[in-house]
């Protein structure tokens, strides 16, 4: 275990963790190395090339607002979303960008803005991971004084070129695992939940006598901040940015189920999934949107984890705030496992690995919030994951939008009912999580490249062709 539950779920932005945050704070950190050197303030130009999906589906997901607001020192757990659009304005009007608020610099997009469509990697790059961009500052001379190459590798998080992803402390952890076979056996012979492991392991991230309460109250803050997120989604009307002109429907459906309770109408006892649908698309809406959201692992995916809590809370009798703490917990331990031993990129192994994995990472968190044991946990979170596999990652326009909203809808719904087959089942089950996490990663590198986060294929070509 390398991930901090805190490093999975992250505040930010959308529209998008790999292609928006990602890139926001691959530019910022490279404007912050260029503050603690000496090379700021000999800054007069800065070059940022994008490659492979990054340059395919940036303009849709906002990568170059993200770059510019990243160099101008913004992170997207901080930035207010109801001041990007002045900020892009005064860059851009003026044509000047505050390195870290600071030295500022002329920055003409057409020329210091490349999208590389045709080239998947930064040439000279050791890594390989389809989301790349390479920074580069120059002097009033035109000689170049630091380069840098970043990968966004998924959920917000970035690589320099040739570094492993960095663990979350060098701290040795009560209970280090790297397979779920491990992190169930080491659970059963200390006698302990899967959500009581993870505690153990991030209080011990956060040393001192107050780790607990850190670690519980930033666990409520992330659910607080779902919570305002569905809100907003649910009270929000019009049109999606982009282009698409996708109208907004998470109001509209809420309503709709609003107006049957107030008639009466109680007797559906599929109306709760209805409900789940209303959650994850005003998150997801939101997402598309440019808001506030939490990455869960991804944003693409941000919708299932926060629709399923709220299943949890809403729906199930006896739901409390011990209910949520093992959700996010249990959930977390599942996002890890796939996060170090495969991918949560859509541009590395397609939608399975975003939607997919929050699928399964529900699943498995709604098992331990309603009491499950630890083999109904993995049997959950297997079950979510086997019948994700094999989506692809194909937006049309570039847009977090179709079919990435109602397919948070579906993840989450799918996330209830393989939660509640995993604590029907009395008999065990054939397929374990490591095996379907492995396969889920080889998958999608079968998977061609056009189906990843590209827009080349799929819905992205069809529905454009039609």
């Amino acid at each position: 275990m390398k991930t901090s539950l805190f490093e999975l779920y992250k505040v930010g932005i959308g529209p998008s963790s790999s292609h928006t945050m990602g890139p926001m704070r691959a530019a910022r950190r490279f404007a912050s190395e260029l503050a603690q050197t000496a090379d700021l303030p000999q800054t007069r130009r800065v070059l940022v090339e994008l490659y492979g999906s990054l340059a395919l589906t940036g303009h849709g997901h906002g990568t170059d607002r993200a770059v510019l607001l990243g160099l101008a020192g913004e992170e997207p757990s901080t930035i207010d979303p109801a001041t990007i659009d002045s900020k892009l304005l005064q860059i851009r009007c003026t044509q000047m960008l505050p390195l870290m608020g600071k030295t500022s610099i002329r920055f003409h997009e057409p020329e210091d803005l490349l999208f590389h469509r045709d080239q998947m990697f930064p040439p000279g790059a050791l890594t390989r991971h389809p989301n790349g961009v390479r920074l580069t500052a120059f002097d009033a001379a035109g000689v170049p004084r630091a380069q840098r190459v970043y990968f966004s590798v998924g959920g917000g998080f970035i690589v320099a070129d040739g570094e492993g992803p960095a663990a979350s402390a060098a701290i040795e952890l009560p209970y280090s695992f790297s397979s779920a076979a491990e992190l169930l056996e080491m659970a059963k012979d200390h006698q302990l939940t899967i959500w009581d492991l993870m505690l153990a392991n991030e209080c011990a991230l956060k040393p001192g006598p107050d780790s607990a309460t850190q670690v519980r109250e930033g666990i409520f803050h992330l659910w607080q901040v779902m919570q305002a997120c569905v809100e907003r989604g649910m009270a929000a009307e019009g049109i999606l940015p982009g282009g698409l002109n996708v109208h907004r429907r998470a109001h509209r459906l809420g309503e709709r189920l609003i107006a049957k309770e107030a008639e009466g109408q109680t007797s559906d006892p599929l109306a709760p999934l209805d409900w789940v649908t209303v959650y994850a698309m005003a998150v997801n809406e939101e997402n598309a949107a440019g808001g506030r959201v939490v990455t869960a692992p991804t944003n693409g995916a941000a919708g299932v984890i926060p629709a399923v809590a709220h299943y949890y809370r809403n729906f199930i009798g006896g739901a409390d705030d011990e209910g949520i703490l093992r959700y996010f917990l249990t959930s977390a331990a599942i996002g890890i496992l796939y996060k170090e031993n495969a991918s949560i990129s859509g541009a590395e192994v397609g939608c399975q690995g975003e939607v997919g994995v929050a699928c399964s990472m529900a699943a498995g968190g709604l098992a331990a919030a309603l009491g499950g044991s630890n083999a109904e946990v993995e049997h959950a979170a297997e079950i979510g994951m086997e019948h994700n596999l094999g989506m692809t990652c194909d937006p049309i326009g570039g847009l977090v939008q179709i079919p990435c909203i109602e397919r948070n809808a579906m993840g989450a719904v799918k996330a209830v009912h393989a939660c509640r087959l995993a604590l029907n089942e009395t008999e065990g089950h054939k397929v374990s999580l490591d095996q379907v996490i492995r396969t889920m990663y080889l998958t999608g590198l079968d998977m061609q490249s056009r189906y990843k986060e590209t827009s080349l294929a799929g819905l992205a070509l069809n529905v454009i062709e039609c």
